[in-house]
């Protein structure tokens, strides 16, 4: 599944007093890894950056006054979203100033071509996730990261790319950790492939009694009852430690 984990920032709070979008920031996730390919654009509002905004994430008229329209970066915007799932902190605002441009573009282009995003993207709201998972507690970018230990010690005022990358670390501690398994090792002699996917499997040849087994100790065992409750705390099924005969099953 290909996601794109998203954030914006914009002149004001809302597009419908004509505030605009002056940043985007995106990466991309596919199978729940990061691929490196990851979009990034400041905009030029045509008006003003209310002072409000300046004070949250620092970005001044001054330092988009040279960068292109909305219009001019439309298309490969579009191109990179399209068909993917939007993982977004607080969907309906980015989603707002974005549907209100694209609106603004059609209208100025005379043709209903790009948009809205619902129409052509999935969107999840990782806010409403945090909600539901954490009810009545603090549910913003950093008190997430502070609850599921990532680092954010560099981010001083928000910056659309910079939320975007974090908000992935956040997303993937939410829902279980990367758990896509990458198996494409190169074949060496002797490999055989899979029928299925040209899969390269190197069948190793053991002689018995030559295999050590090294148990784990108490620090191992306690490490992966950790991970199996993250497991289940978002919403996973885990059976691994009730099973008859397991070493670590906990005593009832």
């Amino acid at each position: 599944m290909r996601q794109i984990i998203l954030d914006t920032e914009t002149t004001g709070i809302d597009p419908r007093d004509g505030h605009r979008l002056i940043e985007i920031g995106a990466v991309e996730m596919v199978n729940r890894r990061l691929t490196g390919n990851t979009y990034h654009q400041f905009i030029n509002p045509q008006r003003t950056i209310d002072a409000e905004a300046v004070a949250v994430h620092g970005i001044t008229d001054e330092r988009v006054a040279d960068e292109p329209l909305f219009a001019e970066i439309a298309d490969e915007f579009w191109a990179f979203i399209e068909g993917a799932e939007l993982v977004i902190h607080n969907a309906p605002f980015d989603v707002g100033f974005i549907d209100h441009e694209l609106g603004m573009l059609n209208q100025a282009r005379g043709e209903p071509r790009l948009g809205p995003v619902a129409d052509h993207c999935r969107i999840l709201d990782t806010l409403q996730m945090a909600r539901d998972k954490h009810p009545g507690q603090r549910n913003n970018l950093d008190a997430l990261c502070k609850r599921y230990d990532i680092e954010n010690g560099h981010r001083v005022l928000h910056g659309a790319l910079l939320d975007a990358e974090i908000l992935a670390d956040v997303y993937l501690a939410m829902t279980g950790g990367q758990t896509a398994l990458s198996l494409d090792a190169s074949a060496g002699d002797g490999d055989e492939s899979a029928a299925s996917g040209g899969l390269n499997v190197r069948r190793v040849s053991l002689t018995p009694g030559t295999l050590k087994v090294q148990a784990p100790d108490e620090a191992e065992w306690q490490a992966h009852r950790d991970k199996l409750a993250t497991v289940r705390e978002a919403g996973g099924e885990c059976r691994w430690d009730t099973l008859e005969g397991w070493p670590g099953r906990e005593t009832p």
